[in-house]
């Protein structure tokens, strides 16, 4: 069967379908939340969506009280899975397309979720419709399921492994190709204390997983006009201020990017913080910006190179600064060598070191993922990947982000981002502003992907 072929029969239904399912700002709400809308009701209204969707084209559906839905169709005792989530990220501002239109121009589908992670789930649905209308009897059974909670926590995959059906194997459509068979721990923690400054007001961040592309703080004190310029020139960044009364507000610009590759953004918070201690003489400001100037660990005395995952990383995601009282959120990604106890102990002694009035409480934090990349499913997912592509030179990799991969055994993350694609800088990645999906890297995904649940659910069962 030649699903390159195939699926571009199904392309147009399939770009009407995540249209429709763009256009619904799946963001987590808690203010609206219920019972059966545990992340609020547009994200519930993502998940009805889904589930009649499939329900109409002829596959069997399950809600999982709201915090996932199951798709699936074949009745075999082992089963192939599919893990993809609907919430969304925020927005964020400078957008020049509409986040929830759609969009497509030049070949690029625009919108929130396009990449991250409504696209490549849209693409394993039409995989499996393909193979469904050609042979709806597989001798594994084959499941789609989507989450609710991806982006802030993962609390859907946890109420799931309480309740829901285990796959035998399966992959996440969230990341890149070829494979993703590692995928560093995730460790969220908070600074917080109490320290005078001229800093009367800062808040900036969203999330602890984005770098943050804006950030104002308002300072009690005269204007460093002179200062800023000279700051701004030297660092190459951009900001601005305006005066009222006798409060100065500075506003930096950066870059948003995911936490996961921070090396991608510019983190404005960052450089607010550095330019108040340095521009006012201020203590507290200063020593902040010492235990966040970079991105590689060694502002907290942890710079790490992995063997197989790369360096630790380490993100400023959320900053809270009110009259005196300071909350500063880290979002730290480490690689399988060193462990949480090694980070922990090394990040307390460099801030009783570097700022004591500050105390640290850890918020969340994962375990690193990890499957043999010699495995059966890896080698599968890899020869599928380059018969699709004649890539045979890209090997299996690692990554920082954190997917579903690592909360089900046997699993890996596979697609749908391909690594010989050239992205204009107009067309942004997952968690950016005018976030963008190339709509011939949605239709050979789909054909990868139904290739590779024809091997493992068909053939190799």
């Amino acid at each position: 069967m030649n699903f390159k072929e195939l699926s571009e029969k199904y392309t147009d239904s399939m770009i009407e379908d995540l249209r429709q399912l763009i256009a619904i700002p799946s963001l987590l709400d808690l203010q609206s939340a219920t019972e059966h809308a545990p992340f609020g009701v547009n994200v519930r209204k993502s998940l009805d969506w889904m589930l009649e969707k499939a329900k109409a084209d002829g596959f069997d559906v399950l809600d999982i009280d709201g915090y996932a839905g199951v798709i699936s169709f074949g009745q075999g005792e082992e089963s192939v899975g599919v893990l993809g989530h609907l919430d969304i990220v925020p927005i964020g501002e400078g957008w020049t397309k509409d986040p929830f239109g759609g969009e497509i121009v030049d070949g690029i589908m625009y919108g929130r979720g396009t990449g991250d992670d409504k696209g490549p789930t849209m693409a394993a649905y039409t995989a499996m419709k393909m193979l469904k209308d050609i042979d709806p009897n597989p001798k594994r059974k084959i499941m789609l399921i989507v989450g609710c909670d991806e982006e802030t926590g993962m609390r859907c995959m946890k109420h799931y492994l309480e309740v829901g059906e285990i796959p035998t194997m399966g992959f996440v459509p969230d990341a890149g190709f070829p494979v993703i068979y590692g995928e560093k721990g995730i460790l969220n923690v908070k600074l917080s204390g109490k320290h005078p400054s001229v800093i009367s007001s800062f808040h900036a961040g969203e999330r602890p997983n984005i770098v943050i592309g804006k950030a104002s703080v308002t300072i009690d004190g005269p204007v460093k006009k002179d200062e800023l310029d000279f700051y701004a020139q030297a660092t190459r960044t951009f900001a601005n201020y305006t005066v009222n009364e006798n409060l100065v507000t500075y506003t930096f610009m950066g870059t948003y990017s995911h936490a996961s590759t921070p090396q991608h953004g510019l983190n404005a918070a960052v450089h607010a913080l550095n330019f108040v201690g340095v521009a006012y003489n201020d203590t507290a400001a200063a020593q902040m910006s010492q235990l966040v100037f970079d991105y590689h660990g060694r502002a907290i005395n942890n710079f790490v190179e992995g063997a197989h995952m790369g360096n630790l990383t380490s993100n400023l995601g959320i900053v809270s600064i009110e009259n005196g009282m300071v909350e500063l959120t880290l979002d730290i990604r480490y690689p399988n060598d060193v462990s949480f106890d090694m980070i922990m102990e090394k990040l307390n002694r460099r801030v009783l070191q570097v700022a004591p009035w500050l105390s640290i409480d850890v918020i969340a934090h994962k375990e690193p993922m990890f499957v043999d990349p010699q495995s059966e499913l890896v080698s599968t997912l890899m020869n599928v990947y380059q018969e699709m592509t004649g890539d045979t030179f890209t090997p299996a990799l690692t990554m920082g982000g954190g997917t579903y991969a690592r909360t089900l055994p046997n699993f890996v993350a596979f697609g749908m981002q391909f690594p010989k694609r050239n992205r204009p800088d107009f067309v942004g990645d997952a968690h950016q502003k005018d976030e963008g999906i190339f709509v011939e890297d949605l239709v050979l995904a789909t054909a990868i992907y139904a290739e590779a649940l024809k091997r493992l659910a068909y053939e190799n069962a």
